[in-house]
């Protein structure tokens, strides 16, 4: 790369007429220099996107396949490269970000499996009414249109690969919007799908300001939007697109339960050990990242010093350190805000167990309890490195109180009890439940998303590529069968 980081239109390399600097939340160096689409730039990726949507959808699947395989293997050779980029633009300790690039591998190479696998049809014999005599039906997806993915910074590189890999691998053209404070990443995955063949227009990467997002959230040409982000700006965009196909990951204030039967002291230490560490694992800038504990009053009182003590012992400090457990966040004004919030909290009679301090962009891990419930951390995705514990009798209240939020991405339950999982899977009203550990676990092949506020559709590789396609029925008249 250059000093001035190039962006990708239709499939090539471009430069605007401005340019803007991303800076380190670690050390506030600048890490790379962007160049920013015009609108006649932006104009010329839509309108390429929009005029090769058919015959990228007829595009051999060998061909979608091994785009996408080329880029997971050459994520695998530059891995190093690019968690450290992910770390510098983000603040992620790099031992995270290397896990992310991973991740990453894992996403683009389930796409080019499906990609293989997909839309191969599937028949229906309408025979089973007397009108239906000598008809046979069958059945494929196609690609609704052009993808308008929109991604976060919290995961720069996976969330970007989870709107790209699954529309390539279906067929849709896409144009991807980094997050501004971290495009880089993003970046990186134009230079690897421009070493595939895949057809000029198939896909771009814009590094689009946020207040110019509008515009192409509003293009008809531009169907399908995938965002990942906060409620706030989610809902916004659906509200304001009512005829388009929405998918939204919006927020969560993940719970993690743990129950009257996970009581040992191995169990205690391990639940204590899980949650401090994805409580501040991306420095609490994870949408299923543990945000509240509700633990048994049967367990509560020898876990609670459990955890204190393991978010305690987690390394904070300089992200490009592999030691390092919790870097700073994304920005100085989101440390303030988590700040805020904490403040606020203790003023209104919450108990500080822990942390509490900010530095800069860094805010320090952070263990409340006494938490009152209509404090702005008990209703609302904090979004930093701070766990709420609060003590419930029985299953039956635990439950109440994970689903006593606008919120329901995943939650988590500590139980060795089949019949209690069950139970929670039914009761919980979230995306997703997962039994023995945290919420915070996501296989990147399984179907992700929430309930309630927390968004609509899903990700995952294949059901993106679902959310991203339509059945069409052709009904073959004269067939014996």
């Amino acid at each position: 790369m250059t000093s001035t980081t190039a962006f990708w239109l239709a499939g090539r390399q471009a430069t605007g007429e401005t340019t803007f600097d991303v800076t380190s939340p670690w050390d506030g160096r600048t890490v790379g220099t962007v160049s920013v689409p015009t609108d006649a730039q932006i104009e010329d990726a839509v309108s390429a996107a929009h005029a090769v949507r058919e015959d990228f959808a007829a595009t051999p699947a060998h061909v979608r396949a091994a785009a996408l395989d080329h880029v997971s293997r050459r994520l695998v050779e530059r891995t190093e490269e690019i968690a450290r980029l992910i770390s510098a633009e983000n603040g992620k300790p790099v031992k995270w970000a290397r896990g992310e690039v991973g991740r990453a591998v894992s996403v683009f190479r389930f796409a080019a499996e499906e990609a293989r696998r997909f839309n191969g049809g599937e028949a229906q014999r309408l025979d089973t009414d007397a009108g239906g005599q000598g008809r046979l039906a069958f059945t494929r997806r196609f690609p609704k249109g052009v993808v308008l993915g929109i991604a976060p910074f919290n995961f720069p590189l996976n969330l970007c690969a989870h709107k790209i890999a699954p529309a390539i691998a279906a067929g849709a053209p896409i144009i991807l919007k980094p997050a501004p404070a971290t495009p880089l990443s993003g970046l990186i995955l134009g230079e690897l799908l421009a070493e595939t063949e895949l057809p000029a227009g198939a896909w771009s990467i814009l590094p689009v300001p946020n207040d110019r997002m509008p515009a192409l959230v509003q293009d008809e040409r531009l169907p399908v939007i995938s965002f990942t982000g906060s409620e706030t700006v989610g809902y916004a965009i659906m509200d304001s697109v009512p005829r388009k196909h929405c998918t939204l990951e919006l927020g969560g204030n993940g719970a993690a339960v743990v129950l009257a039967d996970f009581a040992s002291d191995e169990d205690l230490d391990r639940a204590a050990q899980r949650i401090a560490t994805f409580s501040n694992y991306q420095g609490g800038q994870s949408c299923i990242s543990v945000q509240r504990v509700i633990a048994d009053a049967s367990v509560y009182d020898r876990l609670l010093p459990r955890i204190v003590a393991a978010v305690e012992a987690q390394v904070t400090g300089d992200p490009n350190d592999d030691a390092t457990d919790v870097g700073p966040l994304v920005s100085e004004a989101a440390a303030q805000r988590v700040e805020s919030w904490v403040d606020e909290a203790v003023g209104a009679g919450a108990k500080l167990l822990t942390g509490g301090k900010r530095d800069g962009a860094s805010y320090a891990p952070t263990v409340l309890t006494d938490v009152p419930a209509e404090a702005t951390i008990s209703c609302e995705e904090v979004f930093g490195p701070v766990l709420t514990v609060r003590k419930v009798d029985g299953e039956a209240e635990a439950f109440a109180a994970v689903n006593d939020s606008k919120y329901g991405l995943q939650a988590g339950v500590f139980t060795h009890d089949l019949g209690t999982a069950f139970r929670a899977h039914r009761a919980l009203e979230v995306g997703g439940v997962v039994i023995g550990d945290v919420p915070s676990y996501r296989a990147d092949q399984m179907p992700y998303g929430g309930a309630k506020q927390s968004g609509v559709g899903r990700e995952g590789v294949k059901f993106a590529m679902d959310d991203y396609t339509y059945e069409r029925v052709m009904v073959l008249t004269g067939i014996a069968l």
